[in-house]
């Protein structure tokens, strides 16, 4: 059995919180410029513009896109073949996510006690941990930093059975829709449908993980995610929401079995500082 280090785990989640904030992926930035060139609107095309730029600003002079850094989301894909010492991995992740926030000087924006005295933790843990355990022997690490207000316009809803396609489709239409222009458009829109609550809010998160754009391989679903964007784009909002033809850059949807009584559908929104890194162990 293989083995990785705890400190090793820690050193790579750092890096990782540091780098999603300062770089943004190439995918995300080309559909920006490419959408800058289909907008019609002045208003749109001007905040695409200054979007574009702050980009380029963050990554060469290594600063946060946003001054929302977000909560550390992360994504673990561990081997069943390989064992880590020298500590937990939970502890690993989430110290990771300490030196990295602190080092980096990005903005800790956690806080206990929610619903009272809100006592921020000063070095934004803990972390949210999705793990999952895979063939192989290597420990798979996806750091999405996200912020509040994209975060903010999630939605689940508990359609049935008989709402069928239409439903889904009306649903998350009616969700962008009364999100406006919170989630920092333009967007990148996670679907999950399927499964339970729980599971299917996690599918939406996950969506949002894929190459923008890239369409799902079921011909069935991607046609669905075409129609919902294309729904999603005439509704006016816009780049900032400032109005245009670019209020989403993509609809990206994961499906999953669910109960014979049961369709839920959950919406989890990305803002344009679409954020994730990932490195494998």
């Amino acid at each position: 059995m293989r083995e990785v280090r705890a400190q090793d785990v820690s050193a790579a989640v750092a890096r990782l919180c540091m780098e999603a904030n300062y770089d943004l992926g190439d995918d995300v930035l080309q559909a920006l410029c490419k959408a800058r060139e289909a907008e019609p609107s002045p208003a749109g095309r001007a905040a695409l513009d200054q979007i574009i730029e702050n980009a380029h600003i963050a990554h060469r002079e290594q600063v946060p896109i946003c001054q929302d850094t977000g909560l550390a989301v992360v994504f673990v894909e561990l081997g069943q073949d390989v064992h880590v010492t020298g500590g937990d991995l939970g502890q690993a992740i989430t110290e990771g996510v300490r030196q990295g926030y602190v080092e980096g000087y990005l903005r800790k924006s956690a806080v206990t006690q929610p619903f009272s005295a809100r006592v921020n933790t000063k070095d934004n843990t803990p972390p949210i941990i999705h793990y999952g355990v895979v063939p192989g022997d290597g420990i798979k690490i996806t750091v999405m930093p996200k912020g509040g207000g994209s975060e903010n316009m999630s939605f689940l809803r508990c359609l049935t059975p008989a709402d069928g396609r239409q439903g889904i489709s009306d649903c998350v239409v009616e969700c962008v829709d009364r999100a406006g222009a919170n989630p920092c458009p333009p967007i990148i829109v996670g679907v999950g449908i399927g499964g339970t609550a729980d599971k299917t809010m996690e599918l939406a998160k996950r969506a949002l993980l894929r190459t923008v754009g890239q369409p799902h391989a079921d011909p069935e679903v991607a046609s669905l995610e075409e129609e919902i964007l294309r729904r999603i784009n005439e509704l006016g909002i816009g780049p900032a929401g400032l109005g245009g033809r670019t209020t989403a850059l993509a609809v990206h949807i994961e499906t999953f079995a669910a109960h014979i009584a049961m369709m839920p559908v959950a919406v989890n929104i990305q803002c344009h500082a679409a954020r994730h890194k990932e490195a494998t162990l």
